[in-house]
This record gives C-alpha cells, sequence and structure tokens, in this order.
C-alpha cells in the first residue's frame, strides 16, 4: 500500500547563495489537513517562478525509499523535506511512474507531468545543511530518479498518512526515469518522448528537435 508519508510545504528565505538570492527549498512537515489547489498545497510559495512553480509544476514528489538511499551514500540521515519534496512517498516507485499517470493523494488527483533538473542552487543548499556535495548535481543526475512534478487535476484536502493511490496508467510505457535520461543524460530517447500526448511544451520542442536534426 503506498502512503503519503510527509506533506511538506516552504516559503521564500533570502539566501545570498541562491541565483535569485532567495530560495524555497526548505520544506517543512505540515500536521494535519491541507488543501491542494491549483499551484500546489496551500502554505507552500515557490521562489523561482522561473524554473519552479506554474500549473505544470504545482506538486514536487520524492520517495522515502530514494531518501533512504541517499542517506546511506552520504552516510547520514536526510529527513522528509529535504530535497525540497512537497510529498514524501512510500511504497510507490515515483520514478517509474509514467508520464501522464494520475494519482489519488486524500481528496486531491494529481497527474505526472514532468521531472526535476538538478541545479546549483540545490547543490548549496545540500552543503549548507551539512551533506556532502561535492559534484552533487552530477551525482544527483546519473542515479537518473529525480522524482515528478505533477499538476493538480481536481483539487482537495490531503495529510500525511493518506493513501497515495494510481487512478489512471497511460500505455505508452514512458516513465519518470526514461523522460530524465531523455532530456539530460541520453538524447537518443528524446524520440520515445514524443509517444505521450500530454507531453510538456519544453519537452515537446527539444524531443521534435532532436527528431529534425536526425533526419537531415
Amino acid at each position: 500500500m503506498a502512503v503519503l508519508r510527509s506533506l511538506n510545504v516552504g516559503r521564500p528565505r533570502e539566501a545570498a547563495w541562491a541565483g535569485i538570492g532567495r530560495t524555497s527549498i526548505d520544506k517543512q512537515p505540515v500536521t494535519g489537513p491541507v488543501e491542494i489547489g491549483p499551484y500546489g498545497p496551500a502554505g507552500d510559495q515557490v521562489s523561482d517562478t522561473r524554473h519552479h512553480g506554474g500549473l505544470e509544476k504545482a506538486v514536487y514528489a520524492f520517495a522515502r525509499e530514494d531518501l533512504d538511499y541517499w542517506a546511506e551514500q552520504l552516510g547520514q540521515e536526510v529527513r522528509d523535506g529535504q530535497f525540497g519534496e512537497n510529498l514524501t512517498t512510500v511504497g510507490i516507485d515515483v520514478n517509474e511512474a509514467q508520464i501522464g499517470e494520475r494519482w489519488r493523494v486524500g481528496d486531491a488527483v494529481l497527474e505526472v507531468t514532468t521531472v526535476r533538473n538538478p541545479c546549483n542552487d540545490f547543490k548549496m543548499w545540500m552543503g549548507r545543511s551539512g551533506y556532502d556535495n561535492t559534484a552533487w548535481v552530477k551525482r544527483f543526475a546519473e542515479v537518473s530518479r529525480p522524482g515528478p512534478y505533477l499538476r493538480v487535476v481536481v483539487p482537495g484536502v490531503a495529510r500525511a498518512g493518506d493513501d497515495v493511490t494510481v487512478v489512471h496508467e497511460p500505455d505508452h510505457g514512458v516513465t519518470v526515469s526514461t523522460m530524465f535520461r531523455a532530456l539530460y543524460r541520453d538524447p537518443t530517447l528524446l524520440p520515445e518522448l514524443l509517444r505521450v500526448d500530454s507531453l510538456s511544451e519544453q519537452a515537446r520542442r527539444k524531443a521534435d528537435a532532436y527528431v529534425a536534426n536526425t533526419r537531415l
């Protein structure tokens, strides 16, 4: 049974090391019910609206199992919310979810849309939090388990302990991990993304450009 272990929110904080001078990556668990609206959980506010947030990146999910993997790699505990995720899950492989897959979490229905691109702010945050962040972006990317962004199909209330239920699965087979590898590690996989009807505009442009260039 897949469960929402923790629902985490954060607000902008001044940070000289962040690219725009502030960040909301420090997500903290919330006790009790939280309304998840079109732009994400109540109490969560995006700082860098160019790269995060919006309707297609309203919610970010990361599995506790993957946090445990990184805890082992880093040699110290990694708390829920440390990677900036809104949803810390247990019992579901969020990276094997297909793009367009839908989950019911509490009363809300969420749809997997795209993947996280690890950035320098993430690296700096890990270092500031006391972890070894040497080559962090490269190390994180090599695993190709970035966790998905989700859009809110049906707003609703969720809380830690709610079931995470898959209510719709596409049949194209393009997973979160596949999409990440295609966009950031292995461009030969880009044509596979075009099997996704609901592919994000940015990913479709990149895939279309690759296909066009290979035909020249």
